[in-house]
């Protein structure tokens, strides 16, 4: 088993109750952060963290929405009060939801906005003045590579990822100065349950797209998440990596 300690102080990951979020929670915990695992559902944070404190990690699960401004406060207050400032962010938790344009509801893409691009906003603003107060910390945004080239069935899906990698650059030319390091990771398909939510169809069409010719595990995310947060890293403002079997090459 891996050895953990918490030099690395306290990290939050939302939405890390499955897939990507799960695996960032675990590779984080590995890396020496205490992390505060978040999911709306709360038996599956609790799960999750149970995983890390199995091993010998620091973990406290924290359920809440993050659209919710009372709840992102909630979040970053319970760990806050559980292991300390928060040294890390990482913007994970998302939904999906597949319609044609012509189809889409407003509520399906107010829904959609609200997860991905308010709950991104609201997080970070919980964190940011502590983390600017002290000159340090690292901020972590999920997008996705359709959020640089669009997604056919996914316009409100891609639009939202896309105004994350824009928030993203914009915060990291306001606050890099500061000591704060804001970057995003762009994952293409990535064999998650969310993305098996999507229809079979979808997925093997897009699967024979990519040149790789595979979809990632959300190990492979986690290793660049990872990354960014890591002193490694220093250089990387503003980025968006792209951990994507190559289904966009920038």
């Amino acid at each position: 088993m891996p050895h953990h300690s918490t030099e690395n102080g306290s990290a939050i990951v939302t939405g890390a109750g499955s897939g990507i979020g799960r695996a960032i929670a675990l590779k984080l915990s590995e890396d020496g952060y205490a992390v505060t695992v978040n999911d709306l559902n709360l038996d599956r944070a609790r799960a999750v963290a149970d995983e890390i404190t199995a091993t010998g990690g620091k973990a406290h699960a924290a359920a809440g929405d993050v659209s919710s401004e009372a709840d992102a406060a909630a979040i970053h207050g319970a760990s806050v009060a559980a292991f300390g400032d928060t040294a890390l962010l990482v913007n994970n938790a998302g939904i999906v939801h597949q319609a044609l344009f012509e189809n889409l509801q407003t509520a399906d893409f107010d829904r959609m906005f609200a997860v991905h691009v308010r709950g991104t906003f609201l997080m970070t603003k919980q964190v940011l003045p502590a983390m600017l107060a002290k000159g340090a910390g690292v901020v972590v945004n999920i997008a996705s590579q359709l959020g640089q080239i669009g997604g056919i069935e996914l316009s409100h899906y891609a639009g939202a990822k896309s105004a994350i990698i824009g928030m993203t650059k914009s915060l990291a030319r306001e606050v890099s100065s500061r000591g704060v390091r804001v970057n995003a990771v762009a994952p293409g398909p990535i064999n998650t349950p969310l993305v098996r939510e999507l229809s079979e169809d979808w997925r093997k069409r897009k699967a024979a797209e990519l040149p790789l010719g595979r979809f990632g595990e959300p190990e492979e995310v986690a290793a660049t998440v990872a990354f960014l947060a890591s002193p490694a890293a220093s250089l990387f403002v503003g980025q968006t990596l792209g951990p994507n079997s190559g289904d966009v090459m920038l």
